[in-house]
């Protein structure tokens, strides 16, 4: 039976430019830059200082905080800079920069670890959290604090998010055809860690081959199902998937954890199995770059702190004249004004449009046809949330449940007066938050 969700919309895929393109190794980056925050939480602080040698898997911030994670040297080199440089997240991020010696050399304290048979839960979150290991495929929320389950909650049931739903996005889908024993050795860590016995891999029905590979490997293993999911976006979607799957909703203002669920993404799953296999942290990950305005779309093994422009130019550069470059995929992605900053742990994509395929609308008057309505899946009134902001009815918008909103862009897609909604959206849940910090 073929699983979803109520709303969602199905915009052009465009995944056949990637989905059988194997994954590559990238070319070693000849310089990084290693933002402190690559993650929901406080970012860390650089525990290295210019001048400094530093080998690969060397952690270089620290996490003081409990949400938080450490970030480590993608590359072995020299440290050319410590301070603020420009990130995909938009603004200034303290970073540290490396200059890489070619040599490629792995930090001594990179060890493989204790057969999973021999850990406690305890040890395997914390090697994962020394292990920077963060969520792969959305908000990048540090996985150990994902796993540390408070007393009072009964957590009873993990769940992969494998649908990659986003257009374009191939990564995921080669990882579940190319290294399937890992997402699932990462799921039995998961699940060790938090003593639950019950799992289920969520993937859409347009892989089927990523569905039988991911079945053959689980075959004879306890309490790991696939469930397969109706190829829909926004699939992937935290509460979207726990409704899928389980049937159980997330309340509004809730965790997956107050219904009984973790979800975590399969390259985050794959992340884990490579820390506790061979030691070594999250210092790369697996990109698609693809759309019109590249050359050769592919899926990449990246080295976390390589500029775009230099994984774009790995790809044979540009086509045409590009109109956009997204980090992520075309409902999601954050567009880049300029391609010299790197690619961060939550870099699932690098979508380039060329100029022809970007076009810029003017919004005309909302015509109340109720289709951002029909096609929210968190069950929200965008247009109504969208005159508030115009009004700067912050109070109303919260009472209307903006902070729920998931920012997936279905209402703004399907919207055919061409009202920016879900950056309206956007705008006051930064207001609502911000009034929330000022009246603590």
């Amino acid at each position: 039976m073929i699983k979803t969700f109520k709303g969602g919309i199905h915009p052009p895929y465009n995944k056949d430019l990637t989905k059988n393109k194997p994954i590559e190794k990238a070319v070693l980056p000849k310089k990084v830059t290693i933002p402190m925050g690559m993650h929901i939480g406080a970012p860390c602080e650089p525990i290295v200082k210019v001048g400094d040698l530093v080998k690969k898997g060397q952690k270089v911030g620290e996490a003081k905080a409990f949400v938080s994670a450490p970030v480590h040297a993608s590359v072995s080199g020299k440290v050319v800079a410590v301070e603020p440089r420009s990130w995909p997240g938009g603004g200034l991020m303290m970073s540290v920069v490396i200059e890489s010696d070619g040599k490629d050399e792995l930090f001594e304290g990179v060890v493989p670890s204790k057969p999973i048979e021999q850990l406690t839960p305890d040890e395997i979150k914390n090697l994962i959290r020394e292990a920077g290991i963060t969520g792969l495929g959305g908000a990048g929320f540090p996985t150990q604090v994902k796993l540390s389950v408070p007393p009072e909650k009964n957590v009873d049931t993990i769940i992969v998010n494998a649908a990659e739903c986003e257009p374009y996005i191939t990564a995921d889908h080669r990882l579940l055809l190319e290294r399937p024993k890992d997402v699932i050795f990462g799921l039995e860590a998961i699940m060790k860690a938090t003593g639950v016995k019950k799992s289920f891999i969520g993937i859409e029905d347009n892989k089927p081959d990523a569905i039988d590979s991911i079945s053959k490997a689980i075959a004879g293993k306890q309490g790991i199902e696939v469930v397969v999911l109706a190829t829909k976006y926004p699939q992937g979607g935290e509460k979207q998937l726990i409704k899928a799957v389980t049937g159980r909703e997330v309340p509004s203002g809730g965790l997956p954890m107050d219904v009984g669920v973790i979800v975590n993404n399969a390259g985050t799953c794959a992340a884990i199995a490579n820390a506790l296999k061979t030691g070594m942290p999250l210092i790369e990950r697996i990109t698609t770059v693809t759309g019109s305005g590249v050359k050769e779309p592919k899926n990449l093994l990246i080295r976390i702190g390589t500029p775009l422009i230099d994984i774009i130019e790995q790809c044979g550069g540009f086509k045409g004249t590009p109109g956009k470059v997204l980090m992520g995929g075309p409902m999601m992605g954050l567009a880049q004004s300029e391609l010299d900053v790197p690619a961060i742990k939550g870099t699932s994509g690098i979508l380039v449009l060329e100029k022809s395929d970007v076009k810029l609308f003017e919004p005309s008057p909302c015509i109340r046809c109720a289709r951002c309505v029909d096609a929210c899946p968190i069950n929200l009134l965008p247009t109504n949330l969208a005159k508030f902001t115009e009004r700067g009815m912050w109070a109303e918008a919260e009472n209307y449940h903006a902070l729920d909103c998931i920012e997936c862009g279905c209402c703004s897609y399907v919207c055919p007066a061409h009202i920016p909604l879900t950056q309206h959206i956007r705008v006051a849940k930064s207001h609502i938050i911000e009034l929330r910090k000022k009246n603590k």
